[in-house]
Order: C-alpha cells, then structure tokens, then sequence
C-alpha cells in the first residue's frame, strides 16, 4: 500500500517516525510520492502545548481533505493523552498509544482484524525502549538514545505522554550511530526526552556514552540536544570542549529566571546554577551556541518574577531563546496550586519581549562570529527561493550553529568545508519562532 508520514514536534518523533517508515518500506509498502493519495495516513502529533494540540487537529483535518478515501491513523503523545478527543474528530479511523506506536507494522497488516478505533496501554506500564534513527536529506541524522521523563513538573504532561525514562545499551548506540555514520550521515543528533538522565535503565552514564561515540570511525560531528542543567555535569561540558567530534552547541532548558517560580514548577536547580553551567561553557568554548527554553506566563509568576526573569536573561551570555507560553494542561499540578494566573494577553505580552529579546542575543552571537574561521556541513537547496532565474543557494551550519549560504553545487551537499564565516544581514540571520 502507498503510506504517508505526517511528524509533528520535537527529534524524538521525527526519529521514531523514520524508524516506523523504514520498517513499513522492509514490509512492501511505498511511501506516497508528492501529490499523489495516500491508502493509510499516519500522523505522528505533539503534545507539549495546548497550540501543539490545535496544530495536530489542523493537520489531522488537511490530510483527510488531501486523502478523502485513505485509512486515517494517529499516534503519538496526542494521542497517547487525549484519545477520545481525537478519536472524535472526524475521519480519524485509528488512534494508537505510545507502546502500539512500535507495532505500526504488524497493526497495518492486520487492519480488518480490528474493530474498535483505539488501541492504548497506561503509560504506566509501557516500559520497552525502541531504537530509532531518522535522516534529513542524508546529512543530519536524529539519534533516539533515550525515552520518558521521571521528573513530573507541575505545568507539563510529557510524563504522562511518555512513561518513564528509559534507555538502551551504550553498545546498542554505538552500533546504530556507526551504522547511521555508515550510511552516509554527518552529524548526529542526540535526542530524547530526558537524555542526560541516560543509563536507568542499563545502570550506565551518560558521560559513558559520549566518550564511547566520540571513539567512532568516521567523518562526523555529533551535537548534543536539550540537556537538563542539573545534569549538564561539568565532566559533559569538558568532554564537549576537548572532543574530537562533538559541537560547541548546547541546548539548556531554563524555563524561568525567578527561583521562586522555578520552584512552583518543580525543576531541580536554581537560576544561580544555570548561571554557573553557561560561564562554565562560555569559559573552555568562548564559541560555543547555548539555546535556552523560556517559558512564560505559569501561574504564580508575578509582575516582581517576571522582572527577575528577565533581567537574569539579560544578563546571560546566551545565543538564543526558544520561547513557549504556558497553557493549563489537564492533570498536572499546577492546576491544583491556588497561585495568580497571568491574563493571557499579558502572557503574550511576556512571549513577545523574550522573542525580541532573542533576536538580539543571535545578531550578536553572528556579527560576534564575522570573520570566524569554521567548519561548514553543507546541506542542501534553500527551499524559499523567490523566483525560477534567481541563482538557488543552499546552506548548511557551521560547528556552533551558524547558518550560512553559498551558490548551490550538487558535489558540496552532505560534505564539511573550511569557510570564513562572512558577515550577514539581519534579515538573513535565523529567529526562534516556537511558541
């Protein structure tokens, strides 16, 4: 049968999305060419927001529209929350949980088996770990080394979503990123839920882990994605700075600036903490990126926290901010906190000066980098070009995240050049834009 993939949110999904695609391709199955219909339509939905929910009912609608007479499948965290919602929504026909998401392909093959439209385990007792890799036009590849989160904040369900975290085998990683390096991935991707709460499951370190990839063969780099602070140990940020493969990139979530807001939300460090991990990266790699996630707008954040929070962002040495406004997410805690609840025009308001905020900390980030001798993977076509007679260009990311553009040639796609990085436009120089 012919499939399409719909993945909304973060790596993870698009990871398991491409794991479950291969498995379906090894079956006999085709994947849905560019206008053509689909027979089954799988969309893999986020769930972090209640904005992510309302993008994954819009797409769920748009491909029916675009599919009239498919079979309708959605999984993911979506589903795996909210099911009778979606199961609601019309032309859905399937709604299938986190642990029967990995058997997409036996569930397929035996569609006229089944009868009722949802197929769900309590998170609670999902507790197997699936491998799964995902490449993007050949040249980043998203490496799943871990799943679930134990840590239970009072505004977010990704427990919930999730399970527990869990995580295989270092030497199982090690054979799937060399088999991934292999194939003709450059840059991998650490992605998971929880990553630097690796080794749960297999009494293992994380630290382990980075060392035992940074011993791979190949050309390659490695980056790290969102890392916990309390677990962006000073031992991780040492290895970074001295390894032969990993990037200068780091992704921290801070998600507030007011300790007295970072305790409503139940997160296990304090602003002075945060502080201390991004001067102690910014001491061994000058260079280095650190994107930030900012949530605004919880309950309990008052105008005096808010006034904290932004000065504590001010005054910190960091590239970027990715930016969510808090929305009440059913079954989490905070619900039950009897704490002022920020109008939501003024949580917009809080969204907007942190946006702002950001787009002057990445302008500084690159014209502090003008003339910067780095390291370029090139990727591919730029996909908004204007116009068929203007040259196309591709792009590609220098080790510390730099985007950067050259004339388009076929042979650079997927290979590392030496580039000086050359000075940009502030309309050429990449926002955030998640909210």
């Amino acid at each position: 049968m012919k499939i399409s993939f719909t993945t909304l949110g973060c790596k993870l999904n698009f990871a398991e999305s491409s794991a479950l695609a291969k498995a379906l391709l090894e079956r006999g199955h085709t994947r849905a060419g560019k206008g053509e219909t689909a027979d089954i339509c799988i969309i893999n939905t986020c769930s972090v927001t209640d904005a992510a929910d309302h993008k994954d009912r819009q797409m769920i609608h748009r491909i029916r529209r675009q599919n009239p007479n498919a079979i309708l499948i959605v999984t993911g965290c979506y589903a795996q929350l909210k099911p009778q919602e979606i199961s609601h929504i019309d032309g859905v026909d399937y709604v299938l949980g986190q642990d029967q998401k990995f058997h997409l392909t036996e569930f397929i093959e035996q569609l006229e088996n089944h009868q009722s439209n949802i197929y769900l385990s309590p998170i609670r007792e999902v507790d197997d770990f699936h491998h799964a890799y995902s490449k993007d036009d050949r040249t980043r590849c998203f490496l799943k080394v871990q799943d679930g989160c134990n840590y239970f904040c009072s505004y977010c369900t990704i427990p919930l979503a999730r399970g527990k975290s869990r995580n295989p085998s270092i030497a199982s990683l090690v054979t799937k990123a060399q088999e991934a390096i292999d194939g003709g991935a450059k840059e991998i991707i650490l992605s998971g839920v929880n990553i630097g709460d690796f080794g749960r499951s297999t009494n293992e370190h994380f630290i382990d882990l980075l060392r035992a990839l940074d011993g791979l063969q190949g050309d390659y780099r490695i980056r790290i994605s969102s890392c916990e602070p309390n677990l962006l140990s000073d031992e991780i940020i040492e290895l970074v700075a001295h390894s032969r493969h990993f990037a200068p990139h780091f992704h921290i979530p801070l998600q507030s600036g007011s300790n007295t807001v970072l305790k409503i939300m139940g997160r296990r460090y304090t602003r002075e903490l945060f502080a201390e991990r991004v001067a102690h990266i910014k001491s061994v790699m000058p260079h280095a990126f650190i994107g930030v996630d900012c949530m605004v707008g919880v309950r309990g954040e008052t105008a005096d926290c808010w006034a904290e929070y932004v000065d504590f962002i001010e005054s910190l040495p960091v590239s970027q901010l990715h930016v969510f406004t808090y929305s009440e997410r059913a079954n989490t805690r905070m619900l039950e906190m009897d704490l002022d609840i920020v109008p939501l025009k003024e949580r917009e308001r809080r969204s907007k000066q942190l946006h702002e905020i950001s787009a002057r900390k990445t302008e500084t980030f690159y014209k502090e980098h003008e003339g910067y001798l780095a390291t370029v993977l090139w990727e591919s076509k730029i996909k908004n070009q204007k116009s068929e007679i203007e040259q196309p260009l591709m792009y590609g990311f220098t080790e510390n995240y730099i985007k950067v553009s050259c004339p388009y040639d076929k042979a650079k796609v997927n290979t590392f050049e030496r580039i000086v990085v050359p000075r940009q436009d502030s309309a050429d120089i990449p926002t955030d834009t998640q909210d």
